[in-house]
């Protein structure tokens, strides 16, 4: 049998639904979702394969003005992801005017020669005559290849997207094995679940000032996982908040990954967390880079 593949940049500015897409295009949670911007720190590639095509979808930072060295890394990631790829996805929110982000970012696409198709998400959240000027606004932007109205959490318009990806597949051999889903190692997913729960649990500047680190990741012979993390932030008085009142939220915050973690690998995990400090980590290469948050 013949296959094909097609590599597809999904990109777009934070908080536009970037990872909710690929979680349902891959039909399971391979990238974390919050509530607040920049969630996705990395580049992440989620696995499709569907008979004789293999998709394979970057899901990338969202694309915003860089503060700090770690997000001039993120916006480097955006900028990388759209070079050498088959097509980008572009995914915006309804509103009909082109912000500066987008602009950008089609600017960047265009400058890329990279075809691009306009995804138009959350389409479940406005009226379908308010649908009709955010389409004009952004024909008369760019020449997209299509553009589909989407709802990223519903699934509304995902297969139809999913059929133009494929019209850019070309022959080649498969890039990963069929089963598959993400490229991601399990430690980073593992951490990754739990840098989430403390997006979900935390407020202000306390969860963009953590990462966190596997540093043991083990298997029993009865299939079990023994986890070790550590949990970094910027300021000893967010480690506080992070552990909270006798160990409470720092508990909580390991129950909700603990469950993710069972859930992702299939079997029983122990999950042990700790708390460190390591002051405005976010401004230094070396930790940037030790952190994984490096140019691959």
């Amino acid at each position: 049998m013949k296959t094909k593949t097609a590599m597809i940049t999904i990109a777009g500015r934070p908080n536009v639904g970037k990872s909710t897409l690929t979680n349902y295009l891959v039909g399971e949670k391979i990238a974390i979702v919050s509530n607040k911007p920049q969630t996705t720190r990395n580049r992440i590639c989620g696995i499709v394969t569907r008979e004789d095509t293999q998709f394979v979808f970057v899901d990338t930072p969202g694309y915003h003005r860089a503060r700090t060295k770690l997000g001039d890394y993120m916006v480097n990631t955006v900028r990388e992801s759209i070079a050498d790829v088959d097509a980008t996805i572009l995914v915006v929110e309804p509103i009909a005017s082109v912000g500066g982000q987008e602009s950008d970012l089609i600017e960047k696409i265009k400058g890329s020669h990279c075809p691009a198709i306009l995804a138009i998400n959350k389409i479940d959240t406005v009226e379908k005559d308010k649908l009709l000027e955010v389409i004009a606004a952004y024909s008369e932007s760019a020449a997209f290849d299509a553009i589909i109205p989407i709802s990223a959490k519903s699934g509304d318009g995902v297969e139809e997207l999913l059929k133009v990806c494929a019209g850019y597949a070309q022959e080649s051999p498969f890039l990963f094995d069929e089963d598959l889903t993400t490229d991601q190692p399990e430690r980073q997913v593992m951490a990754e679940i739990i840098r989430e729960k403390i997006l979900w649990n935390l407020d202000k500047e306390i969860p963009h000032g953590t990462a966190v680190e596997i540093t043991r990741f083990s298997e029993r012979d009865s299939g079990v996982i023994d986890l070790d993390a550590t949990i970094y932030c910027e300021k000893a008085s967010h480690k506080g908040i992070i552990i909270g009142k006798q160990g409470a939220m720092l508990k909580k915050i390991s129950t909700q990954a603990r469950h993710d973690c069972e859930k992702f690998m299939g079997t029983k995990v122990y999950l042990t967390t700790w708390v460190k400090v390591k002051e405005n980590w976010r401004d230094s290469d070396f930790l940037v880079r030790n952190f994984g948050y490096n140019d691959k």
